[in-house]
């Protein structure tokens, strides 16, 4: 029997008056007052809801239900216990240990939760059991509603070769392609060559980028057909495979709907979700620079259309390949609230959230199609505890040592589920946060995102936020010229993170240079007195040198107040601050220019790790004297590792290819990791034997 923990009073009272403002922050901001998000106190719902779901999206979920009064059920895995889902909610229920399969999958544990508690209503939140059929008949059998779809439309679109019949059939444009299962590799190859190279093999039940891979020629239609028929069985149970035409340089745009059980359904304008990596989202936007009006109401009519062909009611997304001439190919429907909801609640200023669960309650929609608005321009960029300089971003994982979200910035929203001291482990998805901004205009929304990039403090693990500011800041994004193969064409041979120009590593140098003077200063004086009378009074020039990646660097440097004046590299940089050493934040005003770095970690050898438009450096800063008697100090021999195979991310190990006393050639598959239900294969780097 699953555990039952009623939350203490003083952890709920603590989570609400620290999340409630957040949910709000740019949605209701700037939207016409007709779309307010608050919530009307007459319309009865549900007294309590389950959210069968963890993370940011279970918090996203309570922080509705308390603006609705409706009392919310968290459950959880045992190393969950203490997740922030689990304080912010009235109840908690632990369904499980760690796996997925045995907790947040774990439909007889949930059910027993639903029971227990008194739930009237189950909300699945996404991904999980979030599109399961069957979940949903027995919470129908159990006479609780489920806030989503009903059974006919999760199965009919969650099976991605239903689904495109279903399309046809009701006039949205698809994309050609097989459209029965594919059984075996070979016969993915035979269909694969009757259709023509590119192709894209796909899980049928598949989503979130999971169970897919692009093939351009035999071999690799084999390969993909074994990876993704694993990952498929692993991720949902099914490992049956459909294969269609890829579409070579498109853009992921998609349609956001919301339907109603009387018949009415919406079309809530569109996301552009073109920035991706193996077929996941990392930045999105709303609406798209792409769509003129009449393109983009073909495709929310044919939106409609869809959800009408399957009596949709809730709020769903149907997404379409576009190409460079704005011809259009429906992709999938996803049955259930998506990842990147938050930027259509900005524009629109609807809390999608609020209306699944009016929806599920009976009632109408409360707008018309023409009372739809684009209201500004909201930007969401996926925060993950990933190491973006591996193929994009490999999962990462350990504790939160420090975490400050950008709260402090206007416009700017974050939904996580995470707070400082959380672990981020192998069991689950690697997200962080989604950190969303929001303004008048792109340019706008972007210049927010960059200051919000800057300012997020996260310490403890690996994350992106150097490859999201790098997009956010790129021409080709800033223009507009984007599709889902953004990242590999801008960065061919993976990305590097920021490359410094001579100003930019003169302003890095002035600021490491000023910081490390500051350090010196404050470490001779204690409560505002010399350490040792001795010691000789402050003085306002200093001779340094600086060391940065393979190049040295000299500096003069004169203080005068909190403004420092560095001569580097044939330039001058004035640095301006308030220097708060105990700070992660460096808020610096860098020759005129308003800047916040972050220090990461700095010592008493002069090591310094500054984060600087998004990228992590390491400077050293030494005096003149230091520097000189440094070069007779010797130098660390670096292990060699080259005949050693290590993973690049903690996983499991799920097939192994070879055995000890085997000769392996040069690319040959040594074996696969499974991390976060994404199977990565593991090669040879060059011809050796097997030793162990």
């Amino acid at each position: 029997m699953a555990a039952h923990r009623l939350s203490p009073s003083l952890n709920r009272l603590l989570f609400t008056v620290k999340y409630a403002s957040s949910i709000s922050r740019c949605c209701a901001v700037h939207c016409n007052a007709h779309y307010s998000t608050k919530y009307n106190a007459d319309e009865k719902t549900f007294d309590k809801i389950l959210i069968a779901n963890r993370g940011e999206i279970a918090c996203r979920v309570i922080k509705t239900c308390q603006k609705m009064g409706i009392k919310s059920v968290a459950v959880h895995s045992d190393v969950d216990s203490s997740a922030v889902h689990v304080k912010m909610a009235d109840e908690a229920v632990c369904v499980g240990p760690a796996p997925t399969s045995k907790s947040y999958l774990n439909m007889d544990a949930i059910m027993d939760a639903i029971r227990m508690t008194g739930a009237q209503a189950v909300h699945p939140g996404y991904g999980f059991l979030s599109e399961n059929k069957e979940f949903a008949k027995r919470l129908a059998a159990e006479g609780v509603t489920f806030i989503g779809p009903d059974t006919h439309a999760i199965q009919a679109m969650g099976d991605k070769i239903e689904s495109k019949l279903i399309a046809k059939a009701a006039k949205v444009n698809t994309i050609p392609g097989f459209d029965g299962v594919v059984k075996t590799a070979e016969e993915a190859v035979k269909i694969a060559q009757d259709i023509g190279y590119p192709v894209m093999i796909k899980a049928s039940a598949g989503g979130g980028g999971k169970g897919m891979r692009i093939a351009w020629n035999d071999e690799e239609t084999r390969e993909g057909f074994r990876f993704s028929s694993q990952e498929a069985a692993s991720s949902f149970g099914d490992d049956r495979l459909l294969i269609e035409k890829y579409i070579d340089n498109p853009r992921h745009i998609e349609i956001q709907v919301l339907a109603d059980k009387h018949g009415n359904a919406l079309w809530l304008n569109e996301r552009e979700c073109s920035i991706q990596r193996r077929n996941q989202k990392v930045v999105e936007e709303a609406p798209s620079t792409f769509l003129d009006p009449v393109t983009r109401r073909a495709m929310g009519e044919q939106a409609v259309q869809l959800a009408k062909a399957v009596q949709y009611s809730s709020a769903g997304t149907v997404e379409f390949l576009v190409d460079s001439k704005k011809n259009f190919y429906f992709l999938e429907m996803n049955t259930r609230l998506q990842v990147e909801h938050p930027i259509t609640e900005c524009i629109t200023g609807l809390d999608l959230v609020e209306q699944m669960i009016r929806v599920a309650k009976g009632y109408q929609l409360q707008h018309k199609q023409e009372d739809i608005p684009i209201n500004g321009w909201a930007v969401e960029s996926r925060v993950y505890a990933e190491d973006p300089y591996k193929s994009f971003g490999l999962p990462s994982i350990g504790r939160l040592s420090q975490y400050q979200e950008p709260l402090n910035l206007s416009n700017v929203r974050v939904d996580s589920g995470i707070q400082e001291g959380s672990d981020i482990s192998i069991y689950y998805d690697p997200m962080i946060s989604k950190l969303v901004t929001y303004g008048a205009t792109r340019a706008e929304a972007l210049a927010r995102m960059e200051d919000a990039l800057d300012n997020y403090v996260i310490r403890g693990v690996t994350h992106n936020i150097p490859l999201l500011r790098e997009i956010i800041t790129h021409p080709r994004f800033i223009s507009g010229d984007i599709s889902t193969n953004f990242l590999p064409e801008v960065y061919p041979d993976g990305f590097k993170g920021h490359q410094l120009d001579v100003t930019a590593r003169r302003e890095l140098l002035a600021s490491a240079a000023a910081l490390y003077i500051t350090a010196q200063l404050r470490s001779q004086r204690v409560l505002g007195n010399l350490r040792v009378s001795s010691t000789p009074m402050d003085c306002s020039r200093w001779e340094l040198v600086a060391e940065l990646g393979e190049g040295h660097h000299s500096l003069e440097v004169t203080k005068s107040g909190n403004v420092y004046t560095v001569e580097v590299d044939g330039g001058k940089v004035e640095v301006s601050g308030q220097w708060n050493l105990a700070s992660p934040l460096l808020p610096l005003t860098i020759n005129g220019t308003d800047r916040t770095l972050q220090c990461l970690s700095r010592d008493a050898s002069g090591r310094i790790v500054l984060q600087y438009l998004g990228t992590s450096f390491k400077v050293r800063v030494l005096s003149k004297l230091a520097a000189e008697l440094n070069s007779y100090m010797p130098e660390k021999v670096p292990e060699d590792t080259s005949s050693i195979l290590r993973s690049p991310m903690p996983g499991t190990v799920v097939a192994v290819s070879v055995k000890p006393g085997d000769t392996v050639a040069e690319g040959q598959e040594i074996c696969v990791i499974e991390a976060m239900k994404m199977q990565n294969s593991l090669t040879a780097s060059r011809q050796a034997k097997l030793v162990h």
